[in-house]
């Protein structure tokens, strides 16, 4: 019955409204809402929203038409839906210029929602501001302040700044609280411009209105963040906040201002932030607020979310000015409350706070590492990257093997987009708190292994620093390295890559035995592990490359497997991608050259510096006083980049750039900064340069990885060489990680003998698994001088900055 009932009404409503077209009277709102979302398909709503449209464009040519008002309602909701509506921005003027208010109060509404800087409209509407503004009726004067906060121009803020003055200065606080906020939104476009609000605002804080207060409060706060000499001035009225924030928390049920049982929760967030900003860096200011603050802690309910939201507004004030030690300990221990709330955002709130304050008081959140431990196991996505970045910014000396086997576990199950990040903070982590090298390997076999395929490159390059560089660990590290490659390694491709690598330099030490009750590992044995891997296909490239190179080593250091290990680097000649192809040709060349061969396959010099920096300095962080970067197409002098190089009087580029008169150390990491598979670099005698494809009839340069880490990897490649002295190099940034890149910006630098402009480039973001490119042109002023680049990145990855920087030792062509 019910049913029918209202079936019959609607069919009354749409007859009315039939008879109504047919009267000349439009379609009301209600009745455009109501097709809309009867639509059941696009097409169906585009061919309502048109026809509508059309209607409501042939009633704006009568001038006096009755029903303006319901028009642009309708033209307003088509707006709002995300059709073209600009075609009633004059309209909405001719509305706003009548003098009733319901026309009014519409006219603004459009104007707010159909105008900005851009239309030619949008300076029409000064004018009927400035009359508004001073209109006698209130409600008027008020639309007029919320249009200007929110469409205001630079232009129109200087035009309408006084006269917004002149309605804070008044008594009626219904405009008081809309001017406030309307001088907010003037100040934050026009700066300048808050030297006109300091007086008037002062006398603001005194007000009973919260309303007011809330406006005051906000547009002190901004002003205060903008203008050190404001703060200042602001800071002698700290005590009238400190008793404004007492009267709430003391003052009894206010039905106008209660939100479940705490007064004005909003007031008092507006203070507490204020606080933060006027207390901030000043011990005398901080004095003041110190008692209040301990009672907004201690005496604020958090049964109730209103609550929770004061304790985290004075959690961040506390912390972030200089606050006693145990307040900020107090401070410490809501968050740790936090992490026990069963609301996943309050969690997440409270693990984001820690990880922002944790060098404030850093044994206070110690004594919460338990919780923060647990919540690594949290079903959130967002709340275990807050707990992993957390638990590595708690690791000390103390506590690094309890928090690691914890890390640990949690790698074993992570999802794949936090297993790259996490094995890059494991090696930062164990390199300056390990108790020992055999502990810092074990770990980080662990890591590499339960990571998999998602290790990224710097941390590979890393684990060969490390084992480069000590020599006490290489036997125990080949020992380690060759039984884990044993084991089913297969899906470990970097745990795989970093074996071969130490077996190839340290092939011999796997021979000696270590104690009486080892399993003695015979030539044999180690090649037998090279013969189960090369062939498969799930094995990468960059793995085979790796292998064939520590096969070629493993043939000067072993005697009774030559033919086995000559096969297997043959096996690759005829290897569809070329750079495999290429190494195996050459290192079967190598291998038959005699005793040439132990000469260029003898072990690597120690690799002194990592691509992470956790304990050895890093060359960058040296020189970033004296290093200036160039982006898009500014150019930049040479001399402002790498500081005073002297090049003097033989144009040695090499020994000035890694030492001598300049000042600038050697790249950190020769695996990071440039192709890892260039075995040899800069070539002996013989002139071959194995590190590069050779060329082909159609001159072409390969590229050089420039960059790579967490997933994001840069290219360099020469496209153009030494053209009237003029070079052009095109950057091709990818993109490998599960997320989109924003905000990406790629810089260079050259020594004092170049010049480098960069274009700008194709995008500004990078979606996962593609990439953009970016050229750049580079000049020469010294003739037969040698490039050579210092490169910087920049991005945004899911709402966190990232940097990296490397330096680019030699690139093809250049």
């Amino acid at each position: 019955m019910a049913n029918a009932v209202e079936l019959a009404i609607e069919k009354i409503d749409e007859y009315k409204s039939k008879i109504g077209r047919t009267l000349g009277t439009p379609m009301r709102l209600r009745d455009l809402i109501r097709q809309v979302r009867a639509a059941r398909t696009m097409a169906e709503e585009r061919a309502v929203v048109d026809r509508e449209s059309a209607n409501i464009r042939e009633s704006f040519r009568d001038d006096d038409s009755p029903w303006k008002c319901r028009n642009i309602a309708k033209l307003l909701y088509i707006h709002m839906l995300g059709y073209p509506a600009h075609f009633g921005q004059m309209e909405c003027m001719k509305l706003v210029a009548l003098q009733k208010y319901t026309d009014k109060r519409i006219g603004y509404l459009g104007a707010m929602l159909l105008l900005d800087e851009r239309s030619e409209v949008h300076l029409l509407v000064t004018n009927s501001l400035k009359n508004d503004l001073t209109s006698s009726m209130q409600f008027i004067s008020g639309l007029a302040l919320c249009t200007l906060g929110s469409i205001c121009s630079a232009e129109m803020c200087r035009d309408l700044a006084n006269e917004v003055e002149k309605i804070i200065k008044q008594n009626n606080a219904y405009l008081k609280k809309k001017a406030a906020l309307c001088a907010f939104r003037i100040v934050k476009k026009v700066p300048e411009l808050m030297e006109v609000f300091i007086p008037c605002t002062r006398s603001l804080l005194g007000e009973k209105n919260h309303g007011v207060l809330m406006g005051a409060t906000t547009l002190v706060t901004e002003m205060c963040e903008r203008s050190p000499d404001v703060l200042n001035h602001f800071k002698k009225l700290v005590p009238n906040l400190v008793r404004i924030l007492k009267n709430l928390l003391m003052s009894g049920y206010s039905p106008e201002h209660d939100v479940t049982g705490i007064s004005d929760p909003f007031l008092q967030v507006k203070i507490l932030r204020l606080l933060r900003v006027l207390g901030k860096d000043d011990s005398k200011v901080t004095e003041d607020m110190n008692d209040i603050l301990a009672q907004v802690a201690t005496n604020t309910e958090t049964a109730k979310n209103v609550g929770n939201a004061i304790l985290y507004e004075t959690v961040l004030t506390i912390m972030e000015i200089k606050s006693e030690s145990g307040l900020r300990i107090l401070a410490v221990n809501i968050l740790g409350r936090f992490l026990l709330n069963t609301d996943k955002n309050i969690r997440y709130v409270a693990l984001n706070t820690l990880l922002k304050t944790v060098h404030v008081d850093y044994q206070a959140v110690q004594r919460h590492r338990n919780v923060v431990v647990e919540c690594l196991k949290d079903p959130d996505i967002s709340i275990r990257k807050r707990a992993m970045e957390l638990c590595f910014a708690l690791m000390n000396r103390t506590n690094i093997a309890i928090m690691t086997k914890e890390v640990l576990i949690f790698l074993e199950t992570a999802d794949a987009e936090f297993k790259s990040e996490c094995a890059s903070k494991m090696y930062i982590a164990t390199e300056r708190y390990s108790p020992n090298h055999e502990w810092h390997l074990d770990t980080m076999i662990t890591v590499l292994r339960l990571a998999g395929k998602y290790v990224p490159d710097e941390v590979v390059s890393c684990m060969i620093q490390m084992i480069s560089a000590s020599e006490q660990l290489q036997s125990y590290a080949v020992s380690q390295l060759y039984h884990a490659a044993q084991r089913d390694a297969i899906n470990a491709q970097p745990l795989l890559q970093v074996a071969f690598w130490t077996i190839g330099e340290f092939g011999d030490l796997l021979l000696q035995p270590t104690d009486a009750d080892s399993t003695p590992i015979s030539e044999s044995d180690v090649i037998s592990v090279f013969e189960s891997v090369l062939p498969s296909a799930l094995t990468s490239l960059i793995t085979k490359c790796y292998g064939v190179t520590a096969l070629a080593k493993l043939a000067t250091r072993f005697h009774s497997s030559g033919e086995r290990i000559e096969a297997l680097v043959r096996m690759n000649q005829g290897h569809i991608q070329l750079e495999l192809q290429q190494r195996s040709v050459e290192f079967n060349v190598i291998l038959s050259l005699g005793e040439l061969r132990d000469g260029l396959l003898e072990r690597m010099p120690v690799i002194t510096h990592n691509s992470l920096n956790a304990a050895a300095p890093s060359m960058m962080d040296d020189e970033s006083s004296t290093t200036n970067y160039v982006a898009d197409t500014t150019p930049v002098t040479n001399g402002d980049l790498l500081g005073d190089l002297n090049l003097g009087g033989s144009n040695d580029y090499s020994s000035d750039l890694l030492g001598g008169g300049g000042g600038v150390s050697a790249p950190t990491n020769q695996y990071s900064n440039q192709n890892v598979l260039d075995i040899f670099g800069d070539s002996p005698a013989g002139g071959l340069d194995f590190g590069a494809p050779a060329p082909v009839a159609r001159e072409t340069f390969p590229a050089v990885i420039a960059i790579n880490e967490r997933g994001v990897e840069v290219q360099l490649q020469v496209i153009e060489s030494w053209k009237n002295e003029r070079a052009r190099v095109k950057m091709v940034a990818y993109n490998y990680t599960p997320s989109t890149i924003t905000n990406f910006t790629f810089l260079a630098a050259v020594p004092k003998a170049f010049e480098v402009a960069l274009e700008t480039a194709s995008s500004p973001n990078v979606e996962p698994n593609e990439h953009i490119e970016q050229f750049m042109t580079i000049t020469r002023t010294v003739p037969n001088t040698a490039a050579r680049m210092k490169t910087k990145i920049s991005y945004i990855i899911n709402g966190m900055e990232q940097v990296g920087e490397a330096t680019v030792q030699k690139i093809n062509g250049l």
